[in-house]
Parts: structure tokens; sequence; C-alpha cells
């Protein structure tokens, strides 16, 4: 502990002395790597170098300081299972430049820990969604750090539909809840929302950056039944089909109406050859709402009439010639 303390006053000289000498000189000392990024728990090793005769060198940190030595020109800071996630050492010299004595080297460190947990539901709601009204998902983040590393990514599916970025500069874990606010068609019914939550940690971190995915979140939609057209024309021959079938969400029921009918129907599909040309109307309904379709049917009769009155023309034309 009285190592520690005389460190940060060592620290907190130099860093004065640094400030005083601005950019008249650079410390002659070389970290190697520049930067490191270490799993909470993991082993870390930097070497700091210098060129130059020194009267002395080290390295100060919460773990794995290193006491100054006049004899070597290469130290490394080294520490087998890294368990402070603030660390911030740095390598120092005693070494004249300019009128000061003493300089120091940085290492940025970055400790990570990936989430225990990434985890997606509904906020105030539960059950099948309503077609048009909005919803609010939020995807829960549990203990991650550094949170300013973190990204959480909305996928419908397979589509990317929105991600939130951190500025906090905890480096602590914590956990994080983001939300996302959707509005349901019809199309998204049976639809897999999840969320990710990534961790990019620059160069110097595990590549690729390391990713976890919650569990997918089945949506069910209710809609009511839509049909494509309000009508539809059909020609009558010896096999007459009218379909009235259309999705909806609950199932829906059907109702037929027509002055040619005489028995009540709730089938989606009417065949029969024996129906009578006319109108004939088809109501869809559920909880939702109803939406109805008519089906005009027509006789192959008219069609046949046309083309015997064209025929009786032709040949009275033709007789009129001969006489």
């Amino acid at each position: 502990m009285l190592q520690l303390f005389f460190g940060f006053v060592f620290l907190s000289s130099v860093s004065q002395l640094q400030s005083l000498t601005g950019a008249q000189a650079e410390c002659p000392l070389q970290l190697n790597p520049q930067r490191v990024v270490v799993r909470y728990g993991g082993s870390v090793a930097v070497n700091c170098k210098t060129s130059v005769l020194h009267k002395g060198i080290g390295w100060e940190a919460i773990e794995g300081a290193v006491p100054m030595t006049k004899n070597q020109n290469l130290i490394t800071w080294r520490v087998l299972n890294l368990t402070e996630w603030d660390i911030k050492p740095f390598c120092y010299i005693f070494y004249k430049i300019g009128d000061k004595n003493q300089c120091i080297e940085e290492l940025p460190v970055a400790v990570y820990k990936t989430p225990d947990s990434v985890s997606i539901r509904t906020v105030i709601h539960r059950g099948p969604m309503i077609e048009g009204q909005q919803y609010e998902l939020q995807c829960d983040v549990h203990d991650v750090a550094p949170v300013e590393y973190l990204t959480v990514k909305w996928y419908k599916g397979h589509t990317l539909l929105n991600q939130t970025t951190f500025t906090d500069t905890i480096e602590t874990p914590v956990n994080k809840a983001v939300t996302l606010l959707i509005r349901p068609n019809r199309a998204d019914d049976g639809a897999q929302y999840w969320c990710e939550a990534e961790l990019d940690l620059g160069a110097e971190g595990p590549q690729p950056p390391p990713k976890n995915s919650s569990k997918p979140l089945n949506v069910e939609v209710y809609y009511k039944p839509q049909h494509s057209s309000s009508t539809e024309t059909i020609i009558k021959d010896d096999k007459v089909m009218l379909d009235c079938t259309v999705k909806a969400n609950p199932a829906p029921d059907y109702t037929w109406s027509s002055d040619h009918l005489k028995e009540k129907i709730s089938s989606s599909v009417i065949k029969s050859s024996a129906l009578s040309p006319g109108k004939y109307t088809c109501t869809t309904s559920n909880s939702l709402g109803r939406d109805s379709k008519v089906f005009i049917l027509k006789s192959t009769g008219t069609r046949h009439t046309f083309w015997t009155v064209l025929i009786f023309l032709h040949l009275l034309v033709t007789l009129i010639g001969v006489i």
C-alpha cells in the first residue's frame, strides 16, 4: 500500500514536470505494445525500452509494479491475473530532458468483460399485438464492461433495424437497457425480433469483436381480413368456384348472401354447377373487423346468343345477295 502511495505521488510530480516542459523534447521511452486490451482475470505483458543512458527505469502500477533499476534498458510490466478495472500503469525513467530529470509514458489499458446475459422482452404488454398499434421492446444487457465500447443492435430476422452506442466512461461492469419502438403490420405476424451486444475494443481487442445475442422474441400480430379486390367477375361453365379465402388473424368467419342462395353457407369457397347467374356477396369477419367481396356470375348463354345473331345476319346478307 505504501508503494502504491509513493507511486501516485511520483506520477503527480512527473506529470507536473511534463506540463512544464511541454513539447520541448520527447520522453526516450518506447512501449510495446502501445495499448493493450485484456479480459478481466487475463494475463498481460508490455515492454518498456529506452536507448539512452539513464539513472533509473521502472514501472508503476496497482498490479505488477517493477522497482526502479539502473542497469537495464528494457523492463516488462507483467500481470498473470489482472483484476483491476481502472488500472493505469506507466513506465518512468530518470533522464535529463532540458532542465528536468524525469519523464513517463502511460500505457492505455482496457479491461473488458462480455455480458453475463442478453435478453429481450416487451414492455407493459403480453400476448398478441394489434396491427398498426405501437409497442416497445427492451433489450437487457447484464454485467458488461467497459460500456463505452458496447453497441446494442436490433434485428428482425436477418435485417438490422437499429443500433445504440454509449458515451459512459465508467470502467467497471454495468447493466444497460435499450428500447425499440415498433408498429407491426400483418406481414410481421410470426416475425422474430432479437438483439445483440457487441464489444468492439479496437484493433488491439479480440477479432472478430465478441458478440452475445438474445433468444428470439416471436411476435404474433392480430389483423382484420382484407380482400385484394372488392369485386370479381366469373363466367359460368360446367364447374363454378367462388373462392373468398382471405388471410386474417384470428382466423375469420365467412357468410354468404344472394337472392339465389336458399341455405346458409359458412365456408370460404362455394363449388357448384347449379349456381344461377347473379351477384354473390361474401363477408369475412373476425374480432378486429370485416370486409366484403362481391362475385358477379355471368352465364355463358350470353356469349352464345351473340354468335347466333352474328351468324344469322351473315346468312341473311348472303341470301339477299343471291336474290
